[in-house]
């Protein structure tokens, strides 16, 4: 397993303010000193947080580090005058990883995956950016029936949904996160079995992650928000290091 780190709370933190701290390019670098994988970033049309200055410069410290830039997106919002849309995002930056997520408008945070009947619509979008990534990957459920039925040639991972997973372990009912961790090993089964990548991602902390790893189903998780909370108390490099003793046992 790998470990993504999202840095949206980092802009968020920043534009709550306004100026240029905390300085994203620091926490980016940081980031990229350790053994992860890369960074991942979800500019929304509100520009609530991630803004286009700031994947520019991810993209230069990824390219720099020789790591991966992994930007997701909702491709169904358009674009605005602050903000280019998703589509066109992917097609100027061209990350290693494209990430698709189903998102409302103005929603608060990701919390559904696509469904089956949205493959026409899917399809079209995936169409645009696949000559520009390496990983296409769409957001899912990990109760999603017949994942193949939503897929398409240009899809080569998904990023499972893991919100009920910390919620059932947040309730410490045992019935209930054996229920979530089966889900998710039958849908990275299946996912492996088809060839994709596998990655897993939404309020993942040092206090859940560990079963995940232990599943080894798992190529790669993407952590952001308990990443920066966390560092509030113990240090924003000791807190990385935390989720990567973690990952490598």
């Amino acid at each position: 397993m790998n470990l993504s780190v999202n840095l949206n709370k980092i802009s968020l933190l920043r534009n709550a303010r306004g100026g240029g701290q905390p300085d994203i390019a620091w926490f980016a670098q940081k980031a990229l000193e350790k053994d992860i994988i890369g960074l991942t970033v979800h500019p929304r049309p509100d520009g609530r947080h991630i803004v286009y200055n700031d994947i520019k410069i991810i993209k230069d410290l990824t390219s720099a580090a020789n790591k991966e830039l992994n930007i997701e997106g909702n491709p169904v919002e358009p674009s605005n005058q602050e903000y280019k849309g998703y589509i066109n995002l992917i097609n100027e930056f061209k990350p290693t990883q494209a990430t698709l997520v189903p998102d409302d408008t103005n929603q608060i945070t990701s919390d559904h995956g696509w469904m089956a009947n949205q493959k026409d619509e899917l399809t079209t979008y995936t169409k645009e950016i696949a000559n520009s990534v390496e990983f296409l990957s769409i957001f899912v459920d990990s109760d999603i029936e017949n994942l193949s039925d939503i897929l398409n040639p240009d899809i080569s991972a998904i990023e499972i949904f893991t919100g009920p997973y910390a919620i059932a372990m947040a309730s410490d009912d045992n019935k209930r996160i054996d229920q979530e961790l089966k889900k998710i090993a039958t849908l990275a089964t299946s996912a492996q079995k088809l060839g994709l990548k596998v990655n897993a991602g939404h309020d993942l902390t040092t206090d859940n992650l560990k079963n995940l790893v232990e599943l080894n189903l798992i190529d790669e998780v993407s952590i952001g928000h308990a990443i920066i909370t966390q560092s509030l108390e113990y240090g924003y490099e000791q807190t990385l290091d935390k989720y990567l003793e973690i990952i490598n046992g």
